[in-house]
């Protein structure tokens, strides 16, 4: 029986031990600024090892840094002791939704995440503050150490939140956007699947500064491209110049394994297959004959009988097969020759370019799309639902698909998946996740009653799935319009509860300390934190019997009652993949003494952990 380790992993501490573990002549001790002993990495030795330059101190080297950088790096790193709490009352559909809404500090929430949903995510879209001299931003602070940190996590100011103004007469204006986005960059890069990929909203203050920090965490060859995407219907006519474009950044995981899709056809390139068969319809002409590219020179027979010697596109070989297959379009008249036919119904659509127009919607539309659900406007030039919808056609097929944003606002990401699963029939799922910034006291939405931006984003997503369904009601009878809707919390363990290693330090018994959870905190409370732990998708099928919490039927079995020996027997006979207690569940001595000989008897492959 193994405890559970109830806090997210300490990345700098693996990263070290395998590099330890590599290179164990390279280990060495030296102290830090306040003249402790620390553990470190020799780069003498390690240069020695790889054979290879390592730069080290003040030598020059192409870089992009700011203050207090390696502090960012080292907070995307640090382990946090927190949970996520389900909200059954402002979930829809909670027993069989697949899709995830989150309420919480983004980084907190993406730490917890990186242990379930590490190399699962197939497409990532963040549309994060783009630093205009007035945003609010996340306030990481980093003059304060890892122990505070963790000390400290979860816990927001008076008004419920960890959100700062960024005026751009902050003397640390960029500084502070940068360590706010790049740790955050760091876990998602960690997220993503080796084919997924991401798309980053930005505008002309950071978008050097972004594009910087992506090609060191995804590394400058994932690049996929920039584009330019005008947002604006109107142009304004006032100031130096006139501001109508955003970016959206676009990095691979892994570009070798990128299956990038396609843009819609526009109307000029429809116009192209103009043409018709009775064999396969439409079709546009293809080049067969080209003096400049052809590598294939023999004769061919035009139909009134003129012969062209090429150079061709193809071999002989294939022109015949083309010609028996009706697969070559003749023209007559001046340039009698053959064509290739080309058919629309083979189209995979226009390879995405880098400037975007209003035909992809604009922020004007964003805002009545929102107004059309809540006959109000309680959100300033969201992102309209076709904008986002086409990046997801881009980055997903229809097929399970994880969709995350980690800037969730508005909720337009989860509309935008939810269209596009009734379009074309898929099942691609979505995990929102969002601060629950206070709404301002003087705005529509605040006197509409909403309190701060989740709750504005879940009803919208409430009401966005009823529409689709009601609009559609043929062919959206199987369409998950429903999310579960988790919170962010301190841990469900005691304020006093520390890590196993902790407590050993400190001499207790880690199996004698009864009443280490929570009194307010549930068995659903204490199952979630259970498969974040695990590894367990946050998604997965809870049922419940009796006392017991079943997770995709019997993969896991938790109990957090009391449980005698006849209870572990019935359990142990389900032969779970993981069983878990809670470490005062057991109703006597005899039934913790009996545990281990029960599992062992009818199912000892069983993985027991307790908490």
């Amino acid at each position: 029986m193994t405890n559970l380790k109830m806090q997210t992993k300490n990345l700098t501490t693996e990263k070290y031990a395998a590099l330890a573990k590599i290179f164990p002549n390279a280990v060495t001790e030296t102290t830090d600024e306040n003249g402790a002993i620390v553990r470190a990495i020799d780069a003498d030795i390690l240069q020695q090892e790889i054979n290879a330059h390592v730069v080290s101190g003040r030598e020059e080297r192409y870089q992009f840094t700011w203050p207090d950088k390696r502090k960012s790096i080292l907070l995307a790193n640090a382990p946090i002791a927190a949970t996520l709490r389900p909200c059954r009352k402002e979930s829809v559909n909670f027993d069989t939704t697949e899709n995830l809404y989150i309420e919480g500090d983004n980084l907190d929430v993406l730490k917890l995440l990186r242990e379930t949903y590490l190399n699962k995510v197939k497409m990532i879209y963040i549309d994060p503050p783009y630093n205009t001299g007035g945003d609010f931003i996340y306030e990481d602070d980093f003059a304060e150490t890892v122990d505070n940190f963790l000390a400290q996590d979860g816990q927001y100011d008076e008004n419920g939140n960890r959100l700062f103004k960024n005026l751009d007469s902050n003397g640390r204006f960029h500084t502070d956007w940068l360590n706010m986005i790049y740790p955050r960059l760091r876990i998602a890069r960690d997220l993503l699947a080796e084919d997924g990929v991401i798309f980053i909203s930005i505008d002309d203050n950071e978008v050097a500064q972004l594009r910087k920090i992506c090609d060191e965490i995804f590394g400058s060859d994932n690049f996929v491209q920039e584009i330019a995407w005008r947002r604006s219907d109107n142009q304004p006519n006032i100031g130096l110049t006139a501001k109508v474009k955003e970016y959206i950044l676009v990095y691979a995981k892994n570009k070798q394994h990128l299956t990038y899709g396609r843009l819609p056809l526009s109307e000029s390139a429809l116009k192209e297959y103009r043409y018709k068969d009775d064999y396969a319809g439409e079709f546009r002409r293809g080049i067969l004959l080209d003096k400049t590219r052809g590598c294939h020179s023999y004769p061919v027979k035009t139909k009134s009988g003129n012969k062209l010697n090429g150079p061709w596109m193809v071999t002989k070989k294939r022109f015949e097969e083309m010609d028996k297959n009706n697969e070559i379009y003749w023209t007559s008249g001046g340039d009698e020759q053959p064509y290739s036919k080309i058919y629309l119904k083979d189209s995979k659509g226009a390879i995405p370019n880098d400037f975007w127009g209003i035909e992809y919607g604009t922020n004007q539309r964003g805002s009545l799309e929102v107004e059309d659900l809540f006959d109000a406007r309680y959100f300033d030039f969201p992102k309209p639902v076709s904008l986002i919808k086409t990046l997801v056609k881009l980055g997903t097929s229809n097929n399970n698909d994880i969709i995350l944003d980690f800037f969730s606002g508005s909720a337009t990401t989860a509309q935008a998946v939810l269209q596009l699963n009734a379009e074309d029939n898929g099942n691609r799922k979505f995990i929102m996740v969002q601060l629950p910034e206070i709404c301002d006291e003087k705005s529509e939405a605040f006197k509409a009653g909403y309190k701060n931006i989740c709750e504005i984003g879940k009803e919208r997503i409430r009401r966005a799935g009823a529409k689709i369904k009601a609009d559609n009601p043929l062919t959206t009878q199987n369409l998950d319009i429903g999310f579960r809707v988790l919170k962010l919390d301190s841990s469900n363990m005691q304020d006093v509860y520390y890590t196993p290693e902790e407590y050993a330090k400190m001499g207790f018994d880690i199996l004698g300390f009864k009443d280490n959870i929570k009194p307010n905190r549930s068995d659903e409370d204490l199952l979630f934190q259970v498969m974040l732990d695990l590894g367990i998708p946050l998604s997965s099928k809870i049922t419940r019997e009796g006392n017991l919490l079943l997770v995709q039927d019997n993969y896991l079995v938790a109990c957090f009652a009391k449980v005698d020996t006849s209870l572990i027997t019935e359990i142990a006979k389900r032969t779970p993949y993981y069983a878990v207690f809670r470490d005062s569940s057991f109703a006597s001595d005899s039934a913790l003494v009996n545990f281990e000989q029960v599992f062992a008897t009818y199912s000892p492959k069983t993985i027991r952990r307790v908490l």
